[in-house]
């Protein structure tokens, strides 16, 4: 007889009650993980298809420490739990968050760059808000060409 699978276990920030996208604690061996990064999705994205959140952690300008892909679905689950999601950091590095969504054409794209100050005091608490741009067509994509 052989156990059943065991399902990687869920972890939730104590301070805010929202899921912590697996993998991020512990990045930086000797460092804590002092800040909690909070995403928040617009209501109105909610409803993509395809959308996802990418998001990086650069420990040092030359080392990407780790990168995950949250997709928007995610958010739709968690809401329905009352909660949210998050990422905890030391205070060192950078945190880069792009809002992808391939589906559209051309497709839609926004990045930002969080830079963690090592002087941050532990406890601290960033929002993002995401909201994904609106795909309208560019004036070069309305021109024509003349025949």
């Amino acid at each position: 007889m052989t156990n059943p699978p065991q399902q990687p276990q869920q972890f939730k920030s104590v301070q805010s009650n929202r899921f912590v996208v697996p993998g991020w604690t512990g990045l930086v061996p000797g460092k804590p993980d002092t800040i909690e990064i909070q995403f928040d999705v617009d209501a109105g994205d909610l409803k993509r298809e395809h959308g996802c959140l990418l998001i990086e952690y650069w420990a040092t300008p030359n080392d990407l420490t780790l990168q995950s892909v949250l997709p928007i679905r995610a958010f739709n689950t968690a809401k329905e739990e009352g909660a949210g999601w998050c990422v905890f950091v030391p205070a060192q590095g950078r945190v880069l968050v792009r809002a992808l969504d391939p589906q559209p054409n051309p497709p839609v794209l926004a990045s930002h760059w969080i830079n963690v100050d090592p002087e941050t005091l532990p406890g601290t608490t960033v929002n993002v808000n995401v909201n994904f741009p609106d795909n309208q067509p560019t004036t070069s994509q309305n021109l024509q060409l003349n025949n």
